[in-house]
């Protein structure tokens, strides 16, 4: 962001390389919630130190959708860092919490890269199951590159997000999280906290350390992320 069980493996490569690991996504939504967000990672590998960041806003248009916009910023591996693409995002809860054995939700994504002819768009399934004080959550997304400047042109390809989280306390909730795509496999602990107002106010924190499996020297992402929700 600009200032910002054995899982079944999908191949994918996105859009640009630094975002191999990013966010794995709740289904829920929260009526008429409003929503500041900063998402930051850093990978670091045998190609270089590549950075990115997010900032957006949201605002829930139902009791069950919600639309987001970002702005992307990226320093890649020559050090240049800039406006790198806008993204406009939606989420649908799509059952009720507890309705079901699990509870489940859909992504829709559209990005557009910065004075490129550069698309995609990304869509999938996110489900989230309790377990006593455990949680996991899961995110299973395709996506689609088009444009005559897009490294993937024309090219649909898979992603798969997990994470499996200890509901300690609310303050402080420990995880595993792995990520998966056609050019990268990961895997880390990683920490979530949410700090309840009063109404609907609430601050969420994400921080985590993922490093590839990919046999490389040198692979890994550090990624954290705020969230004010109002």
């Amino acid at each position: 962001m600009f200032l910002c069980l054995t899982p079944i493996i999908f191949p994918v490569s996105h859009a640009h390389g630094t975002e191999a690991v990013d966010k794995v996504y709740h289904p829920y939504v929260l009526p008429f919630e409003r929503e500041f967000e900063w998402r930051f990672s850093s990978r670091k590998n045998d190609e270089g130190n590549a950075l990115l960041q997010r900032i957006a806003y949201g605002h829930s248009i139902s009791e069950y959708v919600t639309l987001e916009g970002y702005i992307v910023a990226e320093r890649d591996e020559t050090d240049d860092f800039g406006l790198y693409a806008y993204e406009i995002e939606a989420r649908w809860m799509i059952t009720d919490q507890g309705e079901y054995w699990a509870d489940w939700g859909a992504l829709f994504e559209l990005e557009k890269v910065h004075d490129k002819n550069s698309w995609e768009f990304t869509t999938g399934i996110l489900g989230e199951k309790e377990f006593g004080r455990t949680s996991l959550t899961i995110n299973a997304l395709v996506s689609h590159s088009w444009g005559s400047e897009s490294s993937n042109n024309n090219r649909s390809q898979a992603e798969f997000r997990l994470k499996y989280r200890y509901r300690w306390i609310p303050e402080i909730q420990p995880a595993i999280e792995l990520y998966s795509n056609k050019d990268f496999v990961g895997i880390g602990p990683a920490f979530m906290g949410i700090k309840r107002f009063g109404g609907q106010r609430q601050l969420k924190w994400e921080l985590g350390f993922i490093a590839g499996l990919n046999g490389d020297s040198t692979d890994h992402t550090l990624r954290f992320a705020l969230e004010m929700e109002f």
